[in-house]
């Protein structure tokens, strides 16, 4: 096979992040590539477009459409560094391009905040370093109830890379662990229940879940009214998972205690929103899969696919049109 030729659609400030030099190397060797900067979709993009193989994406490509790929589509290929092609590329293009995608270094990435974020919250962390800063003094007379993981049912919504990755985490702190997927069973001592069971049995809930209009608002009004007072409640997979108003509406009263690393429908969270000044609510910016290292994991993999495109060998991370039912 010849040299394809390969349009990588990365920004400035994004390109370096996903591509390695030595990855960079990889594609000299087999390809002839070249970068495109462009994040909205124009004439000169697509005449770009028109004279490759393969498309590399990334967080800051522009949104893929049939008729961005021009009248006779060249390409053949479109390897995408990240887990989330539903929000990439629109449906029709998967019934005529093969499509790849590179989650799972995501999903320990993801996995170990939402661990972190567990361990804050049951060791009230945030408390206890508030109180040192004021000066307050804790004798061993004081003993604290509850602080620990061990002996309690802990919740996984989303059994999918990510909620997987979490149980394999989470599983060794001694906990009964329970899940809910309509789509996939539980395994390793993992219980599979229905989602309001989960709900009302659980002190710990981990949201895992993929965002589909089935999942949209999933923990509304009458679901959050499920969970028992004192429940910690941590999101890492998407905000709209979750109905803030109701949600709102919950952390005032004081019974719950939040982790969200993802927000809806304001994402970044504005200065002045309410969940930045409530006591019960530790916040951070969507950063769980967000470090250098996961994304260099992602790039390796896009560039493994184009590798094994150049080589005529399948790929190894396919993305089919009938997935994208319960991606995000």
């Amino acid at each position: 096979m010849t040299r394809p030729n390969v349009l990588v659609l990365a920004s400035d400030g994004l390109f370096p992040h996903f591509f390695s030099e030595a990855d960079q190397k990889r594609l000299d060797e087999l390809t002839h590539w070249r970068r495109s900067s462009l994040r909205e979709d124009s004439p000169t993009l697509r005449e770009q477009i028109a004279n490759v193989d393969v498309l590399m994406t990334t967080w800051h490509s522009p949104f893929l459409t049939v008729e961005m790929l021009g009248p006779r589509p060249r390409v053949k290929l479109i390897a995408h560094c990240g887990g989330e092609v539903k929000s990439r590329i629109a449906e029709p293009i998967f019934d005529y391009v093969t499509v790849t995608n590179a989650a799972d270094p995501m999903a320990s990435g993801v996995a170990e905040m939402a661990l972190a974020l567990v361990l804050t919250l049951v060791r009230r962390i945030p408390e206890y370093v508030a109180e040192m800063r004021n000066g307050v003094i804790r004798t061993n007379e004081q003993v604290s109830e509850g602080e620990t993981l061990r002996g309690r049912n802990v919740g996984i919504v989303g059994y999918g890379r990510i909620g997987r990755a979490i149980a394999d985490l989470i599983e060794p702190f001694g906990v009964q662990l329970f899940v809910t997927d309509p789509y996939v069973q539980a395994k390793h001592g993992a219980t599979s229940v229905e989602l309001d069971h989960l709900l009302r049995t659980c002190s710990v809930i981990i949201l895992a879940a993929a965002l589909t209009p089935e999942t949209r608002n999933l923990l509304d009004k009458r679901r959050l009214s499920l969970l028992a007072d004192k429940t910690y409640l941590i999101n890492v997979a998407r905000g709209g998972l979750i109905d803030t108003d109701a949600l709102l509406a919950e952390l005032r009263t004081g019974r719950l205690t939040v982790a969200l690393d993802v927000t809806d429908p304001f994402e970044p969270l504005p200065a002045n929103h309410e969940l930045r000044r409530l006591a019960n609510v530790i916040l951070t910016p969507h950063i769980a899969a967000g470090g250098i290292e996961v994304r260099r994991a992602m790039g390796a993999l896009a560039v493994d696919e184009v590798v094994r495109f150049a080589n005529g060998q399948p790929p190894r991370n396919l993305v089919t049109r009938e997935m994208l039912a319960t991606m995000t």
